[in-house]
C-alpha cells in the first residue's frame, strides 16, 4: 500500500515539475506580457500615456526606444499593448501593424505586409498605384469608419528600425512620418532599435517629420536589484495548483539567493552583462538540470550553468582535433614564441613538426606532408587560424602567411581537457624554447 502511494507521490511531482518547466521556459524565452518589468516604471508611464493619446483621443505619435540587446525594448512595448488592449473602447477599434527590419528588407515587401496585416488585400486587389506614398494613403483611406469622419487609429511598430533606414530614399519612413505630422488617419510609428546614433541615418526630410521623442533604455539597476530579479524569475505564481510544492519550490529560490556560490555566480555574470536574457540563459541551462529524481535547484546547477555559459568556444573546437592538429596548433604557438607573434607559413610549422617527430619518433607517428597540408587546410576552415592577405591563384599554399588565432591560455586550456592525450605532446606544448 505504502508503495502506491509513494508511486503516486512521484507522479504528482513528475505532474508539478513538467508545469513548473513550462511556465518557467515561457518567461525566459517568450517576452510575456504577463512577467514584471524592472525599473523602467518611468519610460513604460511616458509609453503608455502616448498610446492613448493616440487610441482614444486620436492623435497622431511618433518616437523612437533605444537600448542595447536585451534591455527589455520588446517586452516594454508588449506590456504597453497588453494594458491598452485591455481597454474596451480602444480593443475594438485600434489596429496593429509589426514590421521588422531583419524581414521587410524593402519598401514594397513592407508594403504588402502592411496591406495583410490590415487585412485589406480585397480592397486592393489589382489597383495600380502611381506611388508608394499614394498606395499607402489608399490604404489608410480604406480604414475610415462609415461616417468618414474619424479612422482607426493604427500602431506601427518598428523593430531593427535602424535597417528601414537603408532602404532606398527611405520611403517607407518618410511616409508613416508624414502621415503621423498631418491631420489624417491617427497613427503612432513606435521604432525600436539599439543604435544611439540612429537620427544620423535618418534624411533631412525625414528628421524634420519625426517628433524627436525618444525613450532611452539602460539596465540602471544594481546589483540587490539584480538579485530581486533573480528570485522573482524563479519564483512560482501563487495559482500554482500545487500550493505545497510551490512553497517548498520558492523557499529554496529563497535559499539560494542568500547562498555565497550563488551569489559569486550572478555577481560575475551581472559583471558582464546587465541584460536580462543572459540571465535568462543561465536560468535556463540551470533549469534543463531539474529531474524528479533531482526535484529542486541546487547552487552546483547555477554554477555548472556558469561554466557553461562562460565556455570558450575556440578552446571547445580544440577537444575535437585529431592528434596531428593538436601537434601542428603546438608547433604555431611556439614560432609565435620565438618570433613574438609573427606570421608564419605552412613550411614553418612542418619544419617544426619534423624536428618534434624526430626527438619522438616512437609516440608520434610521421605523416606524409600531403596529409600534413590537409591537417593544415582543415584547422584553416575551422577559423583558428587565418591568412594574413588574400590568397591569389599563382601563390604557393606552403609559403602563404597565417595568424594563429589562438592565444597560449587558450591552448593549455584546452590541452589540459584533451582526451587522450599523448604525454610527450603534452610535454612538447609545455616545455622550454631552449632546446628547440
Amino acid at each position: 500500500m505504502s508503495s502506491r502511494k509513494s508511486k503516486n507521490n512521484n507522479l504528482i511531482q513528475a505532474e508539478y515539475l513538467l508545469q513548473v518547466q513550462r511556465i518557467l521556459r515561457e518567461r525566459f524565452w517568450h517576452q510575456s506580457p504577463h512577467s514584471n518589468l524592472f525599473g523602467v516604471q518611468i519610460q513604460y508611464k511616458h509609453l503608455i500615456e502616448l498610446l492613448k493619446r493616440t487610441a482614444i483621443h486620436g492623435e497622431s505619435n511618433s518616437v523612437l526606444i533605444i537600448g542595447p540587446r536585451g534591455s527589455g525594448k520588446t517586452m516594454l512595448i508588449n506590456h504597453a499593448l497588453k494594458e491598452l488592449m485591455e481597454v474596451e473602447e480602444v480593443s475594438e477599434n485600434v489596429l496593429q501593424v509589426h514590421l521588422n527590419g531583419l524581414l521587410q528588407i524593402n519598401d514594397k515587401i513592407a508594403l504588402k505586409e502592411i496591406t495583410r496585416q490590415l487585412n485589406l488585400e480585397n480592397v486592393v486587389g489589382d489597383k495600380v498605384f502611381g506611388s508608394f506614398a499614394e498606395n499607402l494613403s489608399f490604404l489608410l483611406e480604406a480604414l475610415k469608419k462609415g461616417d468618414r469622419t474619424s479612422s482607426c487609429p493604427v500602431i506601427f511598430i518598428l523593430d531593427e528600425f535602424d535597417l528601414f533606414a537603408h532602404h532606398k530614399n527611405q520611403t517607407l519612413l518618410y511616409n508613416l512620418f508624414d502621415i503621423s505630422q498631418s491631420a489624417q488617419t491617427p497613427v503612432a510609428v513606435i521604432g525600436l532599435t539599439c543604435r544611439l546614433d540612429i537620427l544620423e541615418l535618418l534624411e533631412k526630410r525625414v528628421k524634420s517629420r519625426f517628433s524627436h521623442r525618444q525613450i532611452h533604455l539602460m539596465n540602471s539597476f544594481g546589483f540587490p536589484q539584480y538579485l530581486k530579479i533573480f528570485k522573482e524569475q524563479l519564483s512560482l505564481p501563487a495559482v500554482f495548483p500545487g500550493k505545497i510544492f510551490a512553497e517548498k519550490w520558492n523557499e529554496n529560490v529563497q535559499s539560494l539567493s542568500e547562498d555565497r556560490n550563488v551569489r559569486d555566480v550572478l555577481q560575475r555574470h551581472f559583471n558582464v552583462s546587465k541584460s536580462l536574457r543572459s540571465l535568462h540563459t543561465l536560468l535556463m541551462l540551470a533549469l534543463n538540470r531539474v529531474t524528479p529524481s533531482h526535484p529542486f535547484m541546487t547552487a552546483a546547477d547555477l554554477m555548472e550553468a556558469n561554466q557553461l555559459c562562460s565556455m570558450d568556444s575556440k578552446a571547445n573546437i580544440v577537444h575535437g582535433l585529431s592528434v596531428l592538429e593538436i601537434c601542428l596548433i603546438i608547433a604555431m604557438k611556439h614560432l609565435n614564441d620565438i618570433y613574438e607573434e609573427e606570421p608564419f607559413n605552412f613550411q614553418m610549422v612542418y619544419n617544426e613538426f619534423q624536428k618534434f617527430v624526430q626527438r619522438k619518433a616512437h609516440s608520434v607517428y610521421n605523416f606524409e606532408k600531403p596529409v600534413v597540408m590537409k591537417a593544415f587546410e582543415h584547422l584553416q576552415q575551422l577559423e583558428l587560424i587565418r591568412p594574413m592577405e588574400r590568397t591569389s591563384v599563382n601563390a604557393q599554399r606552403e609559403y602563404q602567411l597565417m595568424k594563429l588565432l589562438l592565444d597560449n591560455t587558450q591552448i593549455m586550456n584546452a590541452l589540459q581537457k584533451y582526451p587522450n592525450c599523448p604525454t610527450d605532446v603534452r610535454q612538447w606544448a609545455t616545455s622550454s624554447l631552449s632546446w628547440l
